[in-house]
């Protein structure tokens, strides 16, 4: 299966018991949507390979998995720190008000107060925010991705609309 036809389910952390189970830090905004899946697919050297679940428990925001045919602890090691990803079509459908990270790039970034600051280039997440990069004038401008921020998404016109705290956008472009 394509990375392009997939998304980012999470990352395995560590093994987990005796048997060969594993935990995988999720990285989906209701873990519960996902209790019932078969397989998941496991990047190795730029390829998803597809490994068949025996047994799955959600806890908060981890799942303990046990792998068909993986059954010992040197088994499960081999996967700690893999990145985990599933189908598109598993992928929850969200409210209009609401998005996957992805699907924003490329929609136009426009600030209440500035007007159109340019095309999403990118969302950059780091350990404690994620964060929308616009490149205006060979300068890249990072806005935080938060509930007080982000004040409308058009998924029809792929527009965003922002209400940056006064001054932040100015500085990228005063650098």
């Amino acid at each position: 299966m394509n990375k392009n036809d997939c998304f980012f389910f999470g990352k395995v952390t560590k093994t987990h018991g005796l048997k060969g189970e594993i935990t995988i830090k999720l990285d989906v905004a209701n873990p519960a949507d996902f209790n019932d899946l078969r397989y998941l697919l496991f990047e190795e050297k730029g390829n998803l390979i597809p490994y068949f679940i025996e047994n799955q428990k959600i806890t908060g925001d981890k799942m303990f998995v046990q792998l068909q045919d993986v059954n010992k602890m040197e088994q499960a090691v081999v996967f700690i720190g893999k990145a985990v990803y599933l189908p598109n079509e598993l992928m929850p459908q969200l409210a209009e008000d609401e998005f996957y990270y992805k699907d924003i790039i490329g929609f136009k970034l426009i600030d209440v107060a500035k007007g159109e600051i340019g095309d999403i280039s990118d969302v950059l997440e780091y350990p404690t925010q994620a964060v929308i990069q616009v490149m205006k004038d060979g300068k890249e401008i990072l806005i935080p991705i938060h509930d007080d921020i982000i004040q409308k998404v058009n998924k029809k016109a792929k527009t965003l609309t922002v209400n940056t705290p006064e001054g932040l956008i100015d500085m990228y472009l005063n650098m």
